[in-house]
């Protein structure tokens, strides 16, 4: 039986949170797939590859195509994605992608099994990130790589100034999303190193990096997405019904100045982080 101790976010991506993930995979890619190269650089052929937090498993089906006889294995919490992401190889034909329901804070991963650990946005969750860090590190070989991409400050991209509007209809958030588990847990590049420090890793590395990602056809889809996103949805779900449709036209019209013939592009904010087990 599978251990999970990271029970909050096991029930956030098998409920509400991972059904519109898995719905809308599409969508999802098209949002954070101009990191996929900048994580990839970190796979060569014939390596294992652990994908943390694989969600919808398009990196890890990216990874193992780039090991070639090697193997990626996607490891993620969520049922939904993670049956998204098996419909997904199968239909590519990538036979040497794995994936597993998985708490990767605690789960047994064979020591030194894997020359190299990618996650894209999936690390900010975990409920003690040192000691999931340290099991991903027993999990590496020594001298093996670890590159992941997590949130920056919102204000370094668009997505600040999309959101901004929403303050004039919603209460105050209860958090700002920078405590342990939370989206912006990993903001700040000192908490990064002091956290992959502690749990064993060297040579770590920062850079801040921005990419555009497609959010919708035009303004009025990628709002009408944006509005039943997960912690937009949450801040919703205890308030009058015509709040949510006020929210949504403002974020209809907030998408606005970022429409073009490709659809709506908005840069995330985000920091590349590279690392390495000891020799």
């Amino acid at each position: 039986m599978e251990i999970i101790r990271n029970e909050h976010q096991e029930q956030a991506w098998n409920g509400y949170e991972g059904r519109h993930w898995a719905t809308h995979q599409a969508r999802y890619d098209a949002i954070n797939s101009g990191f996929n190269e900048a994580l990839l650089a970190a796979v060569r052929p014939g390596d294992r590859v652990l994908d943390l937090g694989c969600g919808n498993g398009q990196l890890t089906r990216l990874a193992a195509r780039r090991a070639g006889t090697g193997q990626a294995v996607g490891v993620d919490l969520s049922a939904p994605m993670l049956d998204r992401a098996r419909t997904a190889a199968t239909d590519e034909g990538v036979r040497n992608a794995e994936f597993i329901r998985a708490d990767a804070q605690v789960h047994p991963f064979p020591p030194g099994g894997f020359d190299a650990a990618l996650s894209r946005f999936g690390v900010m969750f975990f409920a003690d990130p040192v000691a999931a860090f340290a099991n991903v590190r027993r999990a590496l070989r020594p001298g093996g790589r670890l590159a992941f991409v997590c949130l920056d400050d919102a204000r370094q991209g668009d997505l600040g100034a999309v959101f901004a509007p929403l303050a004039t209809h919603l209460p105050p958030a209860d958090t700002d999303g920078t405590a342990t588990g939370e989206p912006l847990s990993l903001a700040d590049p000192a908490v990064i190193r002091a956290v992959l420090d502690e749990a064993g890793f060297t040579d770590v590395s920062c850079a801040p990096r921005q990419e555009p990602g497609i959010w919708g056809r035009d303004a009025a889809d990628a709002g009408g997405f944006l509005a039943g996103w997960g912690p937009v949805r949450h801040r919703l779900a205890p308030l009058d019904p015509a709040v949510g449709d006020r929210v949504r036209s403002a974020l209809v019209e907030a998408m606005r100045p970022y429409e073009g013939p490709g659809g709506v592009r908005l840069r995330i904010a985000a920091w590349l982080v590279t690392a390495r087990r000891p020799n």
